[in-house]
């Protein structure tokens, strides 16, 4: 393999000569052979679009040539779309990934364009690398939100179609009061309403960046010209409502915007886990039959197992454990800046990732479920717990009357018990999906 020859204050380096990157992401390559994920891709692409909007700004400023800015722009536009191998658990604050982009962009373009002085020109890790991040969140946030409002949409149509069958509630996993089947699908509707609104929201608290302000967000080193006008061309790159921090050592310094957005996400899985849960409650229960997609075991013929729900929440439980990652990163920066960046991002926009694919599996597997309106019916019917409805009309004492004596026969048909007692017109009328959801007795 034929190699060329790199230097940096370190030493000389050979490196070989078809790679796009030089000695500082060779260096980076052999200090991190960490298996596992590599640097997102998404924040590749993001951190390409901040490369793009600092050679504007220098173009304009006449900083740059426009020889030089133009061929930068372009190759950004190139390395943006290429995966690379080097490990997101690097140290250095994301130094070795703004390294490896100024690299890749200046060996892009050619024209003689050197990584540091016409790539990084009035840029530090500090100020680029988090912004970029934010850029990458914010892009991943907005594909989520439409997710999640898919999977909301795909909720209430079973609440729509399911509204006609009386089933029985469940407290403490035991037959409580009757509610028809599909508020039952409303409410998971209605958790997964919120999570769509906050994912959509959240990702104000990200726009603020500190571009602009180098490496401890005073701005040194940069023209003060360049540091008012990088945020406005990243703005017009991305075509996101980004604003300059007003303070930028603070935005510099703390990541804790990255943790309320973190804790939203959180939020959203904690949803998913739960109503997966009750998923799979509801089937094993008979109320509800899962789809069927693959055979469930090795051994046992024709068995069945709810794979898509342990799957969804296996990813609740990967982006509930994110979440604590998110938050000790954040709180191990030190003083002027954050050494654990490069964690907290892979570990933010994988959670982003993740929800996004599992509120579309869900939304997928819920749209076959089928309601069991026999079993259904036959639970609600045998329940000695419908009673609580009639208490309005018959009382407390007449209710426990009619249960005692129900039971000292030899039946199962309590429904049908009541109807002999109190007539079909008031226990249809009193147990019809309208009176359950009446809100109050009437």
């Amino acid at each position: 393999m034929k190699r060329r020859i790199e230097k940096d204050f370190l030493g000389e380096k050979e490196i070989p000569e078809d790679v796009k990157w030089g000695i500082h992401t060779a260096r980076a390559l052999e200090n991190f052979p960490i298996p596992g994920p590599s640097v997102p891709a998404s924040l590749i692409s993001a951190l390409a679009q901040v490369k793009q909007a600092c050679a504007l700004t220098n173009k304009e400023l006449g900083l740059l040539s426009s020889e030089k800015a133009d061929a930068i722009i372009d190759a950004c536009n190139r390395v943006s779309c290429v995966s690379y191998p080097l490990s997101s658990l690097q140290g250095g604050a994301g130094t070795s990934t703004n390294m490896m982009l100024n690299e890749l962009v200046a060996n892009q373009a050619g024209f003689g364009i050197h990584p540091i002085e016409d790539v990084n020109l009035h840029q530090s890790t500090n100020d680029v690398y988090p912004t970029a991040v934010k850029v990458a969140a914010i892009y991943g946030l907005r594909n989520l939100s439409e997710k999640v409002e898919n999977l909301q949409g795909t909720f209430q149509h079973l609440e729509k179609n399911f509204a006609h069958i009386p089933t029985l509630g469940k407290t403490e996993l035991v037959d409580a009061v009757p509610l028809p089947l599909g508020a039952e699908f409303g409410a998971f509707a209605e958790a997964f309403a919120r999570d769509r609104w906050r994912t959509f929201k959240c990702e104000e608290r990200l726009r603020v960046v500190n571009l602009g302000g180098t490496a401890i967000g005073t701005g040194l080193t940069a023209p003060r010209s360049y540091i008012f006008l990088v945020t406005e061309k990243l703005r017009e790159v991305t075509g996101l409502g980004l604003s300059r921090a007003e303070n930028l050592v603070d935005a510099t310094a703390n990541a804790d915007a990255f943790v309320e957005v973190s804790g939203i996400l959180k939020a959203a899985a904690v949803n998913l886990l739960k109503i997966c849960g009750d998923l799979r409650l509801l089937h094993m229960n008979g109320k509800i039959e899962l789809p069927a997609v693959q055979a469930g075991s090795s051994i046992m013929p024709g068995k069945v197992n709810p794979v898509i729900l342990e799957s969804v929440m296996q990813i609740g439980i990967k982006v509930q454990a994110n979440d604590f990652i998110i938050t000790e990163c954040a709180s191990r920066g030190s003083l002027q800046m954050n050494e654990f960046m490069p964690l907290l991002a892979s570990a933010l926009l994988e959670s982003i990732e993740l929800l996004g694919v599992a509120s579309e599996m869900l939304a997928k597997h819920a749209k076959e479920i089928c309601p069991n309106e026999a079993e259904c019916e036959r639970q609600f019917n045998t329940s000695l717990e419908i009673i609580t409805a009639f208490l309005p009309s018959i009382g407390y004492e007449r209710a426990t009357e009619l249960v005692e004596r129900f039971k000292r026969i030899d039946r199962t048909d309590f429904k049908g018990y009541l109807i002999e007692e109190l007539g079909a017109e008031q226990v249809e009328k009193t147990l019809s999906p309208q009176s359950l959801m009446a809100l109050g007795a009437h």
